[in-house]
């Protein structure tokens, strides 16, 4: 196993030194799903929820909740973005909304947490904004996908085909 960074020698946590890193362009894409009725994405896609458009609160929730991922995630450093993106993929047969998100920066540590963060957050602006049409609704499968830059170099999720 590898040697755990975010602990000391005793096994207190510790934010990681990263001021001797170089910098580097970071790179990180993160996606997840919301799992509703099938008439209820369909009022997502149409922009016919009463609360208002769906996918544009979604994704302002996700850019917001990349750019305070430090004030959210206790060990993780503030970082300079460069760019966050959110998509949405609507999968009516299925009443799924994927969610991807792509963050991006030039800095000393990854993006990781910013993308997951994005995803989580968008994926919670689209639970309030349609809790009144369907309280069922599920939260799932927020995973990394890909990730570029940095001493451990690229990740790519291999997942099989849909």
């Amino acid at each position: 196993m590898a040697k755990l960074t975010h602990v000391d020698a005793r096994g207190r946590a510790q934010m990681v030194d990263v001021g001797e890193k170089p910098t580097t362009r970071r790179e990180a894409v993160a996606a997840g799903e919301v799992r509703m009725t099938a008439d209820t994405l369909r009022l997502v896609a149409a922009g016919r929820i009463p609360k208002g458009d769906v996918l544009a609160v979604a994704r302002l929730a996700g850019i917001m909740a990349a750019k305070r991922t430090a004030d959210l995630i206790p060990l993780c450093h503030p970082l300079s973005i460069a760019s966050v993106q959110i998509d949405f993929e609507p999968r009516e047969p299925e009443g799924v909304l994927a969610i991807e998100s792509r963050v991006k920066a030039d800095g000393k540590t990854g993006v990781e947490m910013e993308a997951l963060t994005a995803v989580s957050a968008a994926a919670l602006a689209v639970y309030d904004m349609c809790k009144a049409a369907d309280r069922a609704m599920t939260i799932s499968n927020i995973r990394l996908m890909k990730k570029t830059g940095g001493k451990s170099g690229s990740y790519t999720r291999h997942e099989p085909s849909r």
